[in-house]
């Protein structure tokens, strides 16, 4: 799945072109690197998303292409 369309089926971001253009200004980093929106994403990738002067870290349990609001509560866990 590509990592736009998870980060709004996970509703890490709520809108999949906000998390796009979130990917182009380099706010979003896959396994530490840097990550364009077409990136594809795997269970057990490390996602980094830089909300302002805060970042949050998740990895990925699970990849689904749609999700209620309690299954996507389960695809990730948040890290430190």
């Amino acid at each position: 799945m590509r990592l736009d369309k998870f980060l709004k089926v996970s509703r890490i971001i709520k809108r999949r072109t906000v998390a796009a253009q979130a990917c182009d200004g380099d706010k979003v980093l896959l396994n530490g690197k840097e990550a364009k929106p077409a990136a594809k994403v795997k269970v057990g990738d490390i996602i980094e998303v830089t909300f302002g002067s805060r970042t949050t870290k998740y990895e990925i349990l699970e990849v689904r292409e749609s999700a209620t609001i309690e299954q996507a509560a389960g695809m990730t866990r948040p890290l430190g």
